[in-house]
């Protein structure tokens, strides 16, 4: 191949990465105004405890994971940069940055890659994780059993104990009402290699979302013994399993109506 046929196949290449960059960062910028659209004037998000967040250092933010899509991933992100100014690290199946714009929109945000560790070194850098401790199963749950936690993973507190960061509950209501599930496509979740397919409306539901903050629960000293810190790591996963469903049943009884 000469050189001038390798130059031009050069410059059409580099003009392509160029485009598809361009395109993406458009399809980032569309899909935050409508984050924007579906949290102030559809959902009418109303935040709560935003002072129990601390200022400055690490904390484990844990909240309950609902709807049929993960959408309280991205409005607990939005909730986080608009009244704090501080990017909030959230592990993320690998699933997750497969979707095209979304993934890497997730990702700036600050989404992660799920590892066993849940971000233990963005905590050892003073910096803010959020996970959702009942995992897809929070997703999976039938609507019959909506604001119904399921059992806590204790993967956070072992990683909250090793870090020494406090954690912070949160409840999340409104998602259930906006993204129902009602059952599953397995065919399509094959096709698609999702881990599931719900059966849900294709556009959210207009339900009224509100987002409330508990006060920090502090991480228990760190022994060096490993039996006494796996004891620790479960006491606080049990703490904060409750912690949080006390505050999804408060929150769920102060709001009016689930919708318009």
């Amino acid at each position: 191949m000469s050189e001038s046929v390798t130059g031009v196949i050069d410059v059409v290449g580099a003009e392509l990465r160029q485009v598809k960059r361009l395109l993406g960062d458009a399809g980032e910028t569309a899909w935050d105004r409508f984050l924007d659209w579906l949290v102030d004037d559809y959902f009418r998000l109303d935040v709560q405890g935003v002072e129990n967040i601390p200022a400055e250092g690490p904390a484990v933010v844990v909240a309950n994971h609902s709807g049929a899509w993960a959408l309280d991933a991205f409005v607990l992100q939005k909730v986080f940069a608009r009244h704090l100014d501080r990017p909030l690290h959230v592990p993320a199946a690998p699933a997750a940055f497969r979707f095209p714009v979304i993934g890497s929109y997730a990702r700036k945000k600050g989404a992660i890659p799920l590892d066993p560790m849940l971000g233990l070194e963005h905590l050892t850098a003073g910096e803010l994780v959020g996970v959702f401790p009942e995992g897809m199963a929070g997703l999976e749950k039938p609507f019959r059993k909506r604001y119904q936690l399921r059992p806590f993973r204790p993967g956070f507190a072992v990683t909250a104990v090793r870090a020494g960061a406090p954690v912070v509950p949160v409840s999340v209501i409104g998602a259930e009402e906006a993204c129902p599930k009602f059952g599953e496509v397995p065919s399509l979740a094959r096709l698609l290699d999702l881990p599931y397919f719900p059966l849900t409306p294709v556009f959210p539901l207009p339900s009224k979302w509100l987002v409330t903050i508990g006060e920090p629960i502090p991480a228990p000293a760190r022994s060096e013994s490993f039996a006494a810190r796996s004891a620790a790591a479960r006491r606080l996963c049990a703490e904060v399993e409750d912690a949080v469903q006390n505050l999804v049943d408060r929150e769920r009884r102060r709001r009016e109506t689930p919708f318009w």
